[in-house]
């Protein structure tokens, strides 16, 4: 049999990287801190930094077309087979429950809870589908050499995915909620749980492996910068600004407005309104706070005894068990990382105006630091979730969500909104650039 061949010219071969294929510079506005850099000459394994926050502008991975597709499409069967088989069961003195996973979404809607249903089925099934099906679908044009119909706006969508897909998130859910029922019960697990454990692992895999400078170059090339771009300075400076879909550096107009012309997203040189849309979500999450831990997250009724059960509640109660790792990870999920969280956002808002050079740097870490911990809250969601589907064994036991489930919800997606909608690159206004910076981006060896 004869093996396929691919164009030795196609954009998917590892030896045919964008630098090898443009004798020109290649300028990237760090979307952190704005500063302007020369991407180097990358290989396999390696990654670019900015040299003012050592934020990663670019990473290069071997074959990154074929590697991509591969995770996706192996992703794809493991969330098939976990949808497809019972995901846990339990039994107690003779009465026991079966669920699939689609139930720990379709429960909470018996129980008026629809919201909280749709955040849990849209973050660890349907957008994590999309997600895979687009990488699909984009790498599948890349590797035939003509990308297919409507590359450009699923190659936008890709990034926008990416923080709220949260199936390695309700695995760690699902182990609390074993390990807070298995005194209790007897625990089953299914084929589903384990199909689900392997979704998890290779759907991080799949979104670290997408090149998205790789993919865009293969999708529309790349335009020259605007004549006069400087590097060692910062893009607002010049009057362009840093695509942060694409990574294109393009001319603003005189009202500070623009459109990507590689894949037409909206610029601007700082986000709109920045600060006030911030305040107005750390406003509201602080709000929605309040209830989530005054009203109960849940009522778990043994023996015809209702005993409603608050966030601390819940964490007290497993510490007097015995179960002091699981309590820990509940505390830390649902008090330190929504409060810490809120607290660094407020700080950042009061302090932007009084940054430096020297504390730009920290603040910058400090804001990466609560943009990645803020998914890990939806922990103590996607418990109740689980507990609800699964514990229904009548007036012998059974649990019911209370009121503080949607509210934690809301709380946890408007401090994910409220750090989205906060502009790094703020934080760096103020400190003047210096003079002996470097001007090219940082190579690096890519971990792993």
């Amino acid at each position: 049999m004869k093996r396929p061949s691919f164009r030795v010219n196609s954009p998917q071969v590892d030896c045919h990287p964008p630098e090898s294929r443009i004798q020109r510079r290649r300028l990237r506005a760090c979307h952190e801190c704005d500063w302007v850099s020369a991407l180097p000459p990358l290989r396999s394994g390696e990654k670019a930094s900015c040299p003012r926050c050592s934020h990663v502008l670019v990473k290069r991975h071997r074959y990154p077309a074929q590697r991509s597709m591969a995770l996706a499409l192996s992703s794809l069967i493991a969330l098939l087979a976990a949808v497809s088989f019972p995901f846990v069961s339990f039994s107690v003195s003779g009465i026991g429950n079966r669920i699939e996973l689609s139930q720990t979404a379709t429960t909470l809607i018996a129980f008026h809870q629809p919201i909280v249903a749709i955040a849990v089925i849209m973050t660890i099934v349907v957008l994590p589908a999309i997600y895979l099906v687009g990488v699909i679908w984009l790498q599948f044009g890349l590797l035939r050499g003509h990308p297919m119909p409507f590359s450009r706006d699923i190659a936008r969508s890709l990034a926008r995915l990416n923080p709220w897909m949260m199936a390695d998130v309700f695995i760690v859910g699902a182990l609390v909620s074993l390990i807070k029922i298995a005194g209790m019960a007897q625990i089953e697990l299914g084929i589903s749980f384990w199909a689900f454990s392997v979704f998890a692992i290779l759907l991080l895999l799949t979104t670290q492996s997408v090149d998205s400078d790789w993919m865009w170059f293969s999708l529309e090339k790349e335009p020259l910068a605007p004549e006069g771009t400087r590097t060692g300075v910062t893009a607002a400076s010049q009057g362009v600004a840093g695509c942060s879909t694409c990574g294109l550096i393009n001319r603003l107009s005189e009202h500070g407005k623009g459109r990507c012309l590689r894949c037409h997203e909206k610029l601007h040189p700082r986000l709109p309104h920045s600060l006030q849309r911030t305040w107005a979500l750390l406003f509201a999450s602080a709000v929605m706070y309040i209830p989530a831990n005054i009203y109960p997250i849940m009522t778990t009724t043994s023996l015809g005894h209702s005993s409603p059960s608050t966030i601390i509640g819940g964490v007290v109660q497993l510490m007097q068990m015995g179960s002091w790792p699981v309590a820990a990870i509940i505390f830390v999920a649902s008090v330190i990382v929504p409060v810490g969280k809120l607290v660094a956002l407020i700080w950042l808002c009061v302090v932007i105006n009084h940054s430096n050079e020297l504390n730009a740097q920290t603040r910058t870490r400090l804001y990466r630091l609560t943009e990645f911990i803020g998914r890990w809250s939806m922990v103590d969601v996607f418990v109740v979730a689980i507990l609800v589907a699964l514990i229904r064994a009548g007036s012998l036991m059974s649990i019911n969500p209370g009121p503080a489930a949607l509210a934690f919800a809301a709380v946890v997606v408007l401090t994910m909104l409220a750090a989205m909608t906060f502009d790094p690159r703020l934080i760096w206004d103020t400190p003047p650039p210096r003079s002996t910076r470097r001007k090219t981006a940082t190579k690096e060896t890519v971990d792993g």
